[in-house]
């Protein structure tokens, strides 16, 4: 018996990276997933990948920033699995870009995907959960919630509001059975990173190395299933130990 089986698990920026590794690990684990993305051709191959290992998923492309959009996936997930237990809010976006140059549409464009997004989704799914009863939100965060980063300055601030986003909404919901997290992870050796930034990230990292996607999944696991059953309104930081420096 997996830890999420038959559990339905909602994953937004589910077409790779680390929301392409929780769902492999959501599925051997038991549940059904559907894929959120805005690459419909990723996301679309992705879903016959797991289909044809005999898992159950769905793709819905959807840009998180619209409201329709974010209805449109709960309403696909409930009218094709019945429910939805657990929603992984991954989708984000980043770039460096130093501050005094910074467009304010630049602005608005980073906060809007990864702040507004977050909350946009969370509000959905504890409309679903709150009806079924309960459920868990993992909310993509970062260690930059927790420090700063020269040339990131939409980023971190996002990703800040997002840790803050997280403790707020879980103790509104606690009484209700909807836990809330965040994970938080360090350099990830994930295609978002260019190629050529990936040894000086790893030297900056105190184990000496970029995460793996994998090992940000098991984290995701943990505070989406019962394992974590006393925990709301929490982060885990997962950055290799660059936050202790």
């Amino acid at each position: 018996m997996g830890k999420l089986q038959n559990k339905v698990a909602v994953i937004t920026g589910g077409a790779s990276g680390i929301g392409a590794a929780t769902a492999r690990l959501f599925v051997e684990e038991g549940a059904k997933v559907v894929l959120v993305d805005l690459n419909e051709d990723k996301g679309k191959a992705f879903e016959a990948e797991l289909k044809a290992l005999h898992h159950e998923a769905l793709f819905v492309k959807a840009n998180i920033t619209s409201e329709e959009e974010v209805a449109n996936i709960f309403k696909q997930a409930t009218e094709a699995f019945g429910k939805v237990d657990v929603v992984f809010s991954n989708a984000g976006i980043g770039r460096v870009h130093s501050s005094h140059d910074l467009e304010y549409s630049e602005w608005r464009n980073t906060v809007n995907v990864d702040l507004d997004g977050v909350f946009l989704v969370a509000r959905e799914a504890i409309r679903e959960m709150l009806k079924a009863g309960g459920g868990t939100i993992v909310n993509t965060a970062s260690m930059y919630g927790w420090v700063g980063s020269p040339g990131s300055a939409a980023y971190n601030a996002a990703k800040g509001g997002v840790i803050n986003l997280t403790r707020s909404l879980a103790l509104e919901y606690a009484e209700q059975n909807v836990r809330i997290n965040a994970l938080c992870p360090g350099f990830i050796d994930t295609p978002i990173i260019p190629e050529e930034s990936k040894q000086a990230l790893a030297a900056a990292t105190p184990m000496k190395r970029l995460g793996q996607a994998d090992e940000m999944a098991k984290a995701v696991l943990f505070m989406a299933s019962d394992d974590s059953s006393f925990m709301t309104g929490n982060t885990l930081t997962v950055d290799g130990g660059y936050t202790a420096q």
